[in-house]
């Protein structure tokens, strides 16, 4: 039987880790006014509320993903 290589999955734990940093620093970013959307989408309030919403999702995201590990 030939022996599966470990790579792949190194890899995809990589992309997976590397998503999370990039989602939780877009979240802050636009939680601490750093990003911003247009006035005429909602300014600073909606960049905000979408931040949040970024942060929350992606640590629940990284939460599940640790369970489905575990079993």
């Amino acid at each position: 039987m030939a022996k599966k290589s470990v790579l792949p999955k190194i890899l995809g734990v990589v992309a997976w880790l590397t998503g999370v940093i990039v989602s939780l620093a877009v979240g802050f970013a636009m939680i601490g006014g750093t990003l911003t959307v247009p006035g005429w989408i909602g300014g600073d309030s909606v960049a905000m509320i979408a931040g949040w919403i970024v942060v929350v999702t992606t640590v629940l995201g990284v939460i599940l993903a640790i369970i489905d590990a575990i079993k």
